[in-house]
């Protein structure tokens, strides 16, 4: 487990974007039969998804969270000097979105522009990077943008995933102050080995020439090489072991214990799977707040989601334990503090950036 801890900086903002439409589990019906889609319901937890229409990419929602923080703030955009974008969906092969970000945002030239391409352990690993940036800059201020639109590499006909992912954005703001008691403390694991279990083959430019052709796969389900494809019983079982074995040793590690936090922020893979690690780790389900009901399955973005969606507008300081697990795979938690006070009602929009198509 890599560990890193950080302090003198805090939490100043937190705000969430997702679009207006709204797609019930039931309209996949017809698809995939009313037995099999209440089967999934029933285990995964999904009500309905967020989507995203498609115009609008992972980065529109990303903005208008990060516009509409820097404007309730009054930030001085000159003291920013970090800009961290995360996301599996980027506007453009090249350039970084962070970019396409700077200049929507209106930042000044002196900050550091980078984006990450992770998913489901993106919020964690980002903030964490995020934060190191800050603490060794010069500047005050610094911004980690999550976001993913998952529906675009998603076969329709993929039953295991199209009901499970929704679209959104968030933006967090940290401020950087040798006053600041705050800490933070983050444990990562990667495991490269495992690349191929969630993946999308082809888009980039190891498999740039295959064609976009749909087939049949093993699985029984019609896809291409164009389509995020996950091995599921991989994946679930990395969810129920490798993960509860990090957070376990992340909390015998730091000498914190369950009874130290007051809610625990984790990614919203399924329902099931959360209530895997309530049990494994004796966490009372009740202080994991649950949004994948009503947004789906966020990718980088699930963790900022539940806190906006279950804390915003209350008035308390809350000790917060987050994790994030998915592709890489990877798998990351820490230890965080936030005031609710900062965490901003969250924004729907289907905005898209006109000027970003060439």
């Amino acid at each position: 487990m890599l560990l890193s801890s950080h302090q003198h900086i805090k939490i100043k903002g937190l705000a969430v974007a997702v679009p207006s439409v709204r797609i019930p589990v039931e309209s996949y019906y017809p698809i995939f039969g009313e037995e099999n889609v209440q089967k999934f319901s029933e285990m995964a937890g999904v009500k309905q998804v967020t989507r995203a229409i498609n115009e609008q990419t992972a980065s529109d929602l990303g903005y208008e969270a990060a516009r509409e923080l820097l404007l309730t703030k009054e930030i001085d955009k000159k003291k920013i000097g970090v800009l961290v974008f995360v996301s599996q969906k980027p506007d453009y092969r090249s350039p970084a979105t962070s970019f396409v970000l700077q200049q929507r945002l209106g930042l000044d030239k002196d900050v550091m522009c980078l984006d990450i391409n992770l998913a489901c352990s993106g919020f964690v690993y980002g903030l964490q990077t995020t934060l190191s940036l800050l603490t060794n800059s010069t500047k005050q201020h610094a911004l980690l943008i999550t976001a993913d639109t998952s529906y675009k590499t998603l076969s329709p006909e993929d039953r295991t995933m199209i009901m499970l992912f929704g679209d959104s954005g968030s933006a967090v703001l940290l401020e950087k102050n040798i006053s600041y008691k705050e800490t933070f403390q983050f444990g990562l694991r990667s495991n490269g080995a495992k690349f191929k279990s969630i993946i999308t083959p082809a888009g980039a430019f190891r498999n740039m020439d295959l064609p976009n052709k749909v087939e049949t796969w093993s699985d029984g389900i019609n896809r291409s090489d164009y389509n995020t494809h996950m091995k599921g019983m991989d994946v679930f079982g990395f969810s129920i072991t490798d993960v509860p074995a990090l957070l376990k040793d992340f909390l015998s590690t730091t000498g914190k214990a369950v009874e130290d936090f007051d809610v625990f922020a984790l990614h919203q893979a399924n329902l099931y799977i959360l209530k895997q690690i309530s049990r494994k780790l004796k966490i009372p389900f009740e202080k994991i707040p649950v949004s994948i009901d009503r947004f789906g399955n966020n990718s980088s973005n699930s963790v900022p989601l539940v806190l906006c969606d279950h804390f915003q507008g209350k008035e308390e300081k809350l000790k917060v334990f987050i994790s994030g697990f998915g592709a890489g795979l990877s798998w990351a938690c820490g230890a965080i503090e936030i005031d609710t006070k900062d965490i901003l009602p969250l924004i729907t929009s289907d905005a898209y950036y006109q000027e970003g198509k060439i």
